[in-house]
């Protein structure tokens, strides 16, 4: 493709969305990630709370779901009652739920981990040494997860705010960006 399709192709597609609704997603990113930052505690209630809402609102739409289709009902049963039960146990006890639910995830996260990368470490035996020292540091970085779940916790929880803010910053350079064009 040569140069000036492409930059037309780029001016078609910044005209779809306009530079300002950009720049206000960017804004309202930036603003979630120091909101994050500065109060890790409260994120980490917000973000299981939402969680627990979720679980509920989806184990009732399962059970709800069976009177439509009965395929598979004993599991769709389960999942349902599981999910509301789950759901009212995070909203009922936020501030256990806050230190349960992000130290399970991580726990999860470090088991995630370390199976990749005893997976990379015996797909390279047969592709060579990067998968190697892929699967060592995923091994690695399953370990840490593991040896101190809470630590883990705390620090998604600053991952997400400097995600955030990164984010932000780059989504609003991007808006500048559309409006020169």
């Amino acid at each position: 493709m040569s140069e000036t399709s492409i930059s037309t192709e780029y001016k078609a597609e910044a005209q779809l969305v306009p530079w300002w609704l950009v720049f206000l997603e960017g804004l309202v990113a930036l603003g979630i990630g120091i909101y994050f930052i500065t109060n890790p505690l409260l994120t980490i209630i917000y973000l299981v709370r939402i969680l627990g809402i979720y679980w509920l609102i989806t184990g009732i739409l399962t059970l709800i779901h069976l009177f439509t289709d009965r395929s598979n009902m004993i599991w769709k049963l389960i999942s349902g009652i599981v999910g509301i039960l789950a759901g009212l146990a995070v909203i009922g006890y936020p501030l256990l739920s806050a230190l349960i639910v992000p130290a399970t995830y991580i726990m999860l996260m470090g088991v995630l981990g370390i199976c990749s990368g005893a997976i990379s470490l015996f797909w390279a035996l047969k592709t060579g040494w990067g998968a190697a020292i892929m699967g060592v540091l995923s091994i690695i970085f399953g370990l840490l997860l593991l040896g101190s779940p809470f630590i883990g916790a705390v620090l998604l929880v600053y991952f997400l705010a400097v995600l955030g803010i990164v984010g932000g910053i780059a989504t609003m350079f991007l808006a500048f960006k559309m409006r020169r064009v």
